[in-house]
């Protein structure tokens, strides 16, 4: 009786898997789109809809224009000024018959200010204004990575958390059938109370557990969301990242060292770092500057020997910096400080990368040793199970013999849905790790952000008001 119920439970559970495949896209043999419900599209929807890595792009939109007012340092400046006086003589007698002793004086001056030499001060705020971009466009990176990698991580949770529901709701319906056994049992004379209590004992256990797992299911559909942006749709247990994977541990920490994107960005601010340096040098070098001034003088003062007139001047400067309070020394001294702390973040982020690499490497290692014994368990438990419930029948073993082999089983089953999840996790964090979970590296059908566009429109743009946002 019960080997037939687990054969019916079983042959169930076929069909609903066979339903659902039947429903779901075929993605092999053919491009992924972002809408699917794979792993890839998880990523895919992600990278696209992310609200956290959008914002990331905006900040370095932002940054971008930082290189555009540093270089407003090479330009001219023009400027217009209009200064109208009013002025009187003598006595004032506003009442005076046919007098007036009042007039006005109206100065208008176009200015136009070009500056020639600054110790290169403007030339090294570009340099380090560019390498600021630059550690910024790899901070993107480091977020688009870690995006991606949040989403792969969701998607294999709610795959897991939908697998250990199924498992558990079959858990139940087996200790159900169980239950009613051992009343069969009871009312024929062939079993006990005690038989029937520990039955319901245990339904009652199966029934929290079942609860437990939907509220988490539900958790990780909730973190899924807010990640990807859309609801769970069709997930299935994905495998483990193959694409890009280092084949061992050595090469993926090398891998890390050499291309990840907190690493690089930490050596571009460096390189900005030391241009600051040259740029609070240069505040003690001469300046020079030149100015042109085009102005026009209006009066009315008719009885005086003030006429109208124009006037043009051209205006050379030169500015020799001997001592400006000592703030100069103390702005070379803290740059060449912020040089020395950057170069320390270089190290810090190699050992961080490094031991990211090393603790994710060693758990796909772990886990994947765990799928190969986890299986053998299932295995061993159904067939234990099977037998416990055939010496039961035969009056050799007992109902708590049958429950207890029952909870070996489901143990065993979420115990192997638990390693397969980690094994996934932990290949796509060895990706990351290494800086290698890209969208070009997993073939992601989805347009990919191209922080230089930006750049490159607005690095030499001498007017315009309107930004990026204002456009959509």
């Amino acid at each position: 009786m019960a080997g037939l119920v687990l054969r019916v439970h079983f042959a169930a559970r076929f069909r609903r898997c066979a339903c659902i495949l039947s429903v779901l896209p075929v993605f092999f043999g053919q491009p992924l789109s972002a809408s699917a419900d794979t792993i890839f599209g998880a990523m895919e929807k992600a990278y696209a809809n992310n609200p956290d890595l959008n914002s990331v792009r905006a900040a370095l939109r932002a940054t971008d224009e930082n290189v555009t007012i540093a270089k407003a340092g090479f330009r001219p400046t023009l400027g217009f000024q209009s200064t109208a006086v009013q002025s009187s003589t003598g006595h004032f007698k506003p009442y005076a018959e046919g007098l007036s002793n009042s007039f006005y004086t109206v100065d208008n001056q176009l200015v136009l200010t070009q500056m020639i030499f600054d110790g290169f001060q403007t030339l090294n705020n570009v340099r380090s204004a560019e390498s600021n971009v630059l550690s910024s466009r790899e901070s993107l990176r480091a977020n688009e990575i870690q995006i991606l990698y949040s989403a792969a991580e969701a998607y294999s949770d709610v795959a897991r958390d939908q697998q250990i529901e199924d498992i558990r709701r079959q858990n139940l319906k087996f200790l159900q059938e169980q239950l009613r056994a051992a009343q069969a049992r009871l009312q024929v004379g062939e079993g006990t109370r005690t038989d029937v209590a520990q039955a319901e004992a245990q339904l009652a256990g199966a029934q929290a557990q079942l609860a437990a797992a939907i509220a988490q299911l539900k958790q990780s559909q909730a973190t899924y969301v807010q990640i990807v942006g859309e609801a769970p749709k069709g997930v299935k247990q994905p495998a483990r990242a193959t694409k890009a994977l280092p084949a061992n541990l050595d090469s993926a920490v090398k891998l890390g060292m050499m291309q990840h994107p907190s690493v690089l960005a930490a050596q571009h601010a460096v390189s900005s770092a030391q241009y600051q340096v040259k740029s609070a040098e240069g505040s003690m070098l001469p300046g020079v500057s030149l100015q042109g001034t085009v102005g026009r003088h209006v009066t009315d003062d008719r009885p005086s020997s003030d006429r109208d007139y124009s006037a043009a001047t051209i205006t050379a400067r030169v500015q020799v910096p001997i001592y400006q309070g000592g703030s100069e020394y103390g702005q070379i001294r803290k740059a060449k400080e912020n040089v020395g702390a950057q170069e320390l973040q270089v190290d810090v982020a190699r050992l961080s990368v490094q031991k990211q690499v090393t603790s994710a490497y060693a758990q796909m290692e772990a886990a994947t040793a765990a799928i190969s014994s986890g299986r053998k368990q299932v295995e061993a438990a159904k067939l234990a199970l099977q037998g416990v419930i055939e010496e039961r029948n035969v009056g050799q073993k007992t109902t708590l013999d049958v429950l207890n082999a029952q909870q070996v089983v489901l143990e065993a089953q979420e115990s192997l849905v638990t390693y397969q999840s980690n094994q996934v996790v932990a290949s796509y964090a060895v990706l990351a790790a290494t800086g290698a979970l890209t969208v070009k590296s997993q073939g992601l059908q989805v347009a990919e952000y191209h922080p230089e566009v930006h750049y490159e429109e607005v690095k030499d743009k001498w007017f315009g008001m309107r930004a990026t946002t204002d456009k959509k």
